[in-house]
């Protein structure tokens, strides 16, 4: 059974990697160990199995062990997300009950992509999904999948079971404008990590992404000050972590540099499945040099990874 409400679903949310060993296989002790310091550095909550977390490379098997290896990890002491999205209902809906039977709190999924789905095949998908378990169901727009209209969102919001949207675009008007037209209570979380600040000014419950994985101080850092209604400190920890996204964008392979970025700090984050590539140790001793770089030209000091490799280098 889940542990939250929905409205109790509120932060900064990493979408979580996946870690594979070098064969490619799921590393079930890497997963503990990311979930394990993930949660010791004070997110709240995980959203995992999503585009992140490699879910379209992975069977449905090894979708669901994931699911339950994180469940286990986490036993109840933070929320979790399950991403149950793929092109065919019936693959998503066998993913959603196994997430509430695994215990999870809320599910999420893109909407069924590749094929041009018309809206009212979209909005079928949800509603399936929505009837498939009692959870509450977070809707995902995101470039990568196609982002829907305006319009669409708002009609599938009145599915009942639906409770919330994990925003991917850089329209943060809309976020206000969902919250007047659909109502307070439905849940939007910002999905833009360079727009993280942007997000919750807009009205944002929670924000979800992918360098929370390796940086979730810095978005830590900006959601509390934020909350205090220190906007200034918010505003200036945010421009570091652009900074930082920037550099890392520079690389070609974020799920890979995320887990390197975790195996460089002691947490052994694991490796990315193919067709995605990973680093070679002389590329990964080039890429640290560079961030230690960084850090010494803009004066970072919101970003503890780096703070360590200065420390493990010198």
């Amino acid at each position: 059974m889940a542990n939250f409400n929905i409205s109790e679903i509120k932060g900064v949310i990493p979408a979580l990697l996946t870690p594979f060993t070098a064969e490619e296989e799921l590393d079930e002790k890497g997963l503990r160990a990311l979930v394990s310091h993930l949660i010791g550095v004070g997110v709240h909550g995980l959203y995992i199995v999503g585009s992140t977390g490699e879910g379209f490379l992975m069977s449905q098997d090894e979708r669901k062990k994931a699911v339950e290896i994180v469940m286990d990890e986490v036993k109840g002491k933070i929320p979790v997300i399950v991403h149950v999205g793929a092109i065919s209902t019936k693959l998503s809906k066998d993913l959603t009950v196994h997430a509430y039977e695994s215990g999870a709190d809320a599910i999420s999924s893109v909407p069924p992509f590749y094929y041009k789905f018309s809206e009212e095949q979209i909005i079928g998908f949800y509603t399936d999904l929505a009837e498939a378990s009692p959870l509450p169901m977070i809707i995902y727009n995101i470039p990568l999948a196609g982002l829907m209209g305006y319009g669409t969102l708002v009609k599938l919001a009145k599915i009942p079971g639906v409770k919330g949207i994990k925003y991917t675009s850089t329209t943060h008007f809309e976020i206000t404008q969902l919250k007047s037209d659909i109502g307070p209570d439905f849940m939007v979380y910002s999905g833009a990590d360079e727009m993280a600040l942007s997000g919750l000014l807009a009205g944002s419950d929670g924000i979800i992404g992918s360098t929370y994985n390796a940086i979730p101080d810095t978005f830590l850092a900006i959601y509390d000050a934020f909350v205090k209604g220190d906007i200034e400190k918010a505003n200036n920890v945010m421009k570091q972590g652009v900074e930082v996204i920037m550099q890392m964008l520079k690389y070609g392979s974020l799920m890979s540099l995320l887990k390197a970025i975790n195996r460089w700090i002691g947490v052994p984050a694991g490796y990315a499945r193919k067709p995605f590539s990973n680093f070679t140790e002389a590329e990964e001793a080039s890429i640290r040099k560079d961030f230690i770089a960084l850090k010494k030209r803009l004066s970072l000091t919101d970003v503890k990874f780096i703070d360590t490799l200065e420390k493990n280098e010198a």
